[in-house]
Parts: structure tokens; C-alpha cells; sequence
């Protein structure tokens, strides 16, 4: 098992206070002036959210020790990359909603900002669990084992934002409005008060997110038993995930080995989660799993499924008169 660690208070508070300043700096900087968003400010962004990830990842190493950076650095290049596969849905809620290109920012940072306090609920309930019972790992690893399976048999489908069941009951019991009015969330409707589309593309992206947590959270507690790491790892991956929409958008299609490869580290990892139960509650004798192994793998095999993904679709991306040369 990981080692425990004692995060004090404070150190709480600094954290959602600092993720607070930022999402605020960041409505005053992007939203000040809705605007679409292109993709070399898009690429400063990510820059901007990268570098901010690698600074808190040195100050876990100075103030825990390098052990506990480590696992920072694993967990949030595997979360990140985990939510690439989030990109995907999103641009498919998008275009149901028919969200303009000038609101799309400010969509996905609220419904990020959604996305986050249900993933920290979620986040606290697994650190209950796995500090009071050490076979819960069992449960982790099956179910990351049996959604690496699902993922590597998934076939090109789209996913319908009505399939959500919080939508759809949204939908049947408060009124909506089918025309967008800015960036209000209400606007009014025959008389009649009503979520705007804007209102309700939040909610979708917010609440669809928490699917993809039930896969990724399970997957960091593998790397990290430490809420508090589980938690920064999720907070550093969504805030720079929005930035990462912009700048990937016309290169997603292009990823078609991207579940392949997702599979393949969600199996790794279950594999870990399961090994590390057995450690815990039995005598028995089982190989551990580094820190340093869990970042070369993800690294090694999201690197390559990269590249092979680019590789074998570089026809497609070329322009008719490029292939005619």
C-alpha cells in the first residue's frame, strides 16, 4: 500500500481557496469578453495550466518528499489523459445543444466547476472506504479490470446528452427554453421563468462528467491512497481539460486508438489496485508495483498509441491536393 500522509488544514484551505482565485482570474481574463477561442491561445493556456501543475508537483516533493511528488506527477498525467477520452462526449453535447462559439469557454469552465465538488464528493467517500476497509481495493481493481474490457470493445458511438437521467429528469420537471439568451441561465418564457439551453448544456457536461469519474478516480486511488493528491490531481486535469478542448478539437478524430491505449493503462492499474489487496489481507507473497513503473507505463503506452493513431490516419489529414503530389 501507499504510504499515508498527514495533510494538514491549512493546507485544505490554501488549495480551495487558490482553485477558487483561479477560476476566478480566469472569468475575469477569458469571460471578461466572450469571444471564441482559437487555438494558439488555447496552446498558451494549457501551457499556463501545464506549468502551474509541474510548480504544486515541486512543492508536494519539498514539503512531503519526492515519494509523494511522484505519485502527484503519476496520477495527474494519467487523469489528463483519461480526460482526453471527456473530449469526445463534449463536443458531442455541444453540437446537440448548439452551444455559439462564443459561449463555449464559459460552458465548459462552469460545467467543469460542476464536474469538480461531485468528483470531490466522490473523492471523500473512496478515501472513507478504502481507510476503513483494506479490501476495497478488490472492488477498485474489478471494476477498472471490467471497464478495460468494456473500453477496448467499445465501437465508434456517439452518446446522447438525454441519456443522462439527471437531464432528462431536469427536463420533465422544470421549464426550459429553447432559445439561448447570452450567458443568462434564466430567462423567461410566456410569463414563466426557465433554464436557458446555456443552463442546461452546463448541467449535461457537469453531471456527464461524473461517468468518466466513476472509471478515473478508482484509477488514481491506484497510484495514491492520499485524498488530498487524488483531489489536486482531479482539480489540475479539469481546469487545464477546457483549454485542451480547443487546442485538440480538429486532431480528436484523428486519435482512433486513444480506448486501446485508455484500456490498456485502466488494466495496468487494476491489475496494481488488485495485487496491493492481496497485500493487505493476506500473507501471501506479491510483487509491488513503483510509482516509477505506473508513470512509464502510462506514459509509454499513451505515447504510442498517440503516435500510431497519427500515423495511421496521416492520409486522412492531408488535403486533396496534398495527396494528388
Amino acid at each position: 500500500m501507499t504510504e499515508a500522509w498527514d495533510v494538514p488544514g491549512w493546507l485544505w484551505v490554501a488549495t480551495l481557496m487558490g482553485l477558487v482565485g483561479v477560476i476566478i482570474v480566469d472569468l475575469i481574463i477569458v469571460d471578461r469578453r466572450p469571444h471564441a477561442f482559437g487555438p494558439k491561445e488555447a496552446a498558451r493556456w494549457v501551457m499556463f495550466y501545464v506549468a502551474l501543475a509541474g510548480l504544486f508537483a515541486i512543492f508536494i516533493s519539498v514539503y512531503f518528499g519526492p515519494p509523494l511528488g511522484a505519485q502527484f506527477v503519476a496520477g495527474y498525467l494519467m487523469e489528463y489523459s483519461l480526460s482526453v477520452d471527456n473530449l469526445f462526449v463534449f463536443m458531442v453535447i455541444m453540437s446537440a445543444f448548439a452551444v455559439p462559439s462564443v459561449l463555449q469557454h464559459r460552458v465548459l469552465l462552469v460545467g467543469i466547476v460542476i464536474a469538480l465538488i461531485l468528483r470531490g464528493v466522490l473523492i471523500l467517500l473512496g478515501a472513507e472506504l478504502i481507510d476503513r476497509f483494506s479490501g476495497t481495493f478488490y472492488l477498485f481493481g474489478a471494476f477498472l479490470l471490467f471497464t478495460a474490457w468494456k473500453v477496448w470493445r467499445s465501437e465508434e458511438s456517439e452518446p446522447d446528452p438525454q441519456g443522462n437521467g439527471f437531464m432528462r429528469w431536469v427536463g420533465t420537471r422544470i421549464p426550459t427554453s429553447t432559445e439561448y439568451d447570452g450567458t443568462k441561465l434564466l430567462t423567461r418564457v410566456s410569463g414563466r421563468r426557465a433554464l436557458t439551453p446555456m443552463a442546461m448544456v452546463m448541467l449535461a457536461i457537469g453531471t456527464t462528467d461524473l461517468l468518466f469519474a466513476l472509471d478515473s478516480i478508482p484509477a488514481v486511488f491506484g497510484i495514491t491512497s492520499e485524498a488530498y493528491i487524488v483531489f489536486t490531481v482531479n482539480a489540475f486535469a479539469l481546469m487545464g481539460l477546457r483549454q485542451l478542448y480547443f487546442l485538440l478539437e480538429g486532431m480528436l478524430s484523428r486519435l482512433v486508438f486513444l480506448n486501446r491505449g485508455l484500456a490498456i493503462v485502466l488494466g495496468f492499474i487494476g491489475v496494481k489496485l488488485v495485487l496491493e489487496a492481496i497485500d493487505a489481507t493476506t500473507s501471501l507473497p506479491v510483487p509491488h508495483v513503483p510509482v516509477w513503473l505506473s508513470l512509464a507505463v502510462i506514459v509509454g503506452v499513451l505515447s504510442v498509441t498517440a503516435a500510431v493513431s497519427l500515423y495511421a490516419t496521416r492520409e486522412s489529414a492531408r488535403g486533396p491536393g496534398d495527396r494528388q503530389r
